[in-house]
């Protein structure tokens, strides 16, 4: 991105099929590190001395734009109001020395707010911000091209990071915060390009949201909203409460390469309502167990999957580098369940049912979306998002229920729906949309190795088959497939 970076911490890259035993540092082993690359001030930066409290926001205000700041070794502070904070200017950057720390103390909200663009963050630990529900500590604002790297964003509440347009993450620990590691959510027209590479995100939803406010969504290592555009690659996503990664709502044109996502609570990856995704060249492990465990001791047999595909498929009418989700190349290990494809029936723009309030697709709208124009085409198509061009294929799947603790509801991959019965005036009553997700969207599992007691849920969760039911007639899966 036209810049050079003298150092790459703990960057220990993997390729697709690589076995357990060997990758369990991780594709990027960050958090704990020290970065000495900014060990002296570089000419003409602001020194900012740690024995005065709120020195970094003063100088902050007092300079220019553009300026370059230099934390010394220490714990910096921004005194004893919740909003005691840093506004950078444009272009401005921050580079910390080793040991330097810029800490909230439980009692400021955020560290970096504003709307400035082109600042740049390295080598500095922010920690003991006390940022509220869906708010967070760096980018508060979502400030346009925000570049972070070789930092530790940690012990926080909140969220570590938000995000803006053109944000760039890289080589960067985003540890143990309340809510997520990062927040890409900007209110209005969305984020476009993101990018996240070389990162540690671990333990975060300490505060344990979902618990808090259930149904709520709020929970997991990153999660994504109207995000046009994010490469995600190299990243090491481990150990966090809730799903690893979890786009919901109108995310388009994503890439994940090359990232290990093991020992997360629920999905590896969730993307829901969204479109075009490439997902290649990844581990996967151990992802879903405490949410597995606790579906089945329910007796619920809704597949928990490590990636789950919700309302989300391939839109060619979207500007994207794929007009599918293609999900190859990849290895699965020990997790609870495998690729599971979900259409809710009732889910649709206007509808109740839609937990994304005021959101439409890209092609229509709220207002349009009611009887009796949704009756017909184009509107009885463009007021869904659909499950809908998805390949799965030469992947490897593996799982022995002994190492889950699973005696029932492990080990399934899924093409389902639910029949279609709200609101009243619906037009996708009845097995409709069971129907389509099944046979008519174009959604294939092919050329994959299977090991361990697969079995498939297909057009609803009483449907549970065998190998050879789920590629024999009518469904004619996984042609190509080992088992």
């Amino acid at each position: 991105m036209g810049r050079s970076v003298a150092v790459v911490v703990g960057l220990v890259l993997l390729t697709s099929g690589l076995s357990g035993a060997t990758a369990s540092a991780g594709t990027a082993a960050v958090c704990g590190t020290t970065v000495t690359e900014y060990a002296s001030a570089p000419s003409g930066a602001v020194v900012v001395d740690p024995a005065h409290d709120s020195e970094l926001a003063q100088r902050t205000s007092d300079s220019p734009a553009g300026t370059t700041f230099w934390l010394k070794p220490g714990t910096h502070t921004l005194g004893t109001d919740a909003f005691g904070q840093v506004q950078p200017k444009d272009g401005d950057t921050y580079l910390g020395a080793p040991g330097a720390i810029l800490d909230g103390r439980g009692v400021n909200q955020a560290a970096f707010t504003g709307q400035a663009k082109d600042v740049t963050i390295r080598g500095l630990t922010v920690r003991g911000f006390a940022a509220p529900q869906d708010q967070g500590v760096v980018n508060h604002d979502s400030g346009t091209h925000w570049v972070i790297e070789d930092s530790t964003i940690e012990d926080n509440r909140g969220a570590a990071l938000m995000a803006g347009d053109r944000q760039e993450v890289r080589r960067s620990c985003l540890k143990d915060n309340g809510q997520y590691g990062m927040n890409a959510y900007r209110a209005g027209d969305g984020i476009t390009g993101l990018v996240l590479e070389g990162n540690e995100i671990t333990g975060n939803n300490t505060d344990d949201w979902e618990t808090k406010s259930p149904g709520c969504g709020c929970s997991g290592g990153v999660k994504f909203w109207a995000v046009n555009g994010a490469d995600v690659t190299g990243n090491w996503v481990h150990g966090n409460h809730g799903p690893g990664l979890w786009a919901d709502t109108n995310d388009n044109d994503f890439l994940l390469r090359d990232n290990v996502i093991e020992d997360n609570d629920a999905e590896a990856l969730s993307y829901e309502i969204s479109h075009n995704l490439t997902v290649s060249d990844n581990v996967f492990r151990r992802n879903g167990l405490v949410a597995g465990r606790a579906r089945a001791a329910k007796d619920d047999n809704f597949p928990v999957a490590t990636i789950y595909l919700s309302e989300s498929g391939g839109e060619p009418r979207l500007g994207a580098r794929t007009h599918q989700i293609d999900i190859g190349g990849n290895t699965f290990e020990d997790n609870w369940g495998g690729v599971a494809l979900w259409e809710n029936a009732d889910r649709y723009c206007n509808s109740p049912a839609n937990t994304s309030t005021g959101y439409c697709t890209p092609f229509a709208t709220k207002t349009q979306c009611t009887a009796p124009g949704i009756t017909q085409k184009p509107l009885y198509d463009d007021c869904r998002w659909k499950t809908q061009n998805v390949t799965v294929h030469d992947n490897t799947f593996t799982f022995d229920p002994a190492h889950l603790g699973c005696t029932q509801f492990c080990g399934r991959m899924a093409v389902l729906s639910n029949y279609g019965s709200y609101p009243d005036w619906s037009p996708y009553k009845g097995d409709v949309v069971q129907q389509a997700i099944t046979f008519g969207q174009n959604n294939h599992f092919s050329d994959n190795t299977y090991s361990g007691p697969w079995t498939f849920v297909a057009h609803d969760t009483s449907r549970v088959l065998t190998p050879e039911q789920w590629q024999a007639g009518p469904y004619g899966q996984d042609q190509g497939s080992k088992f």
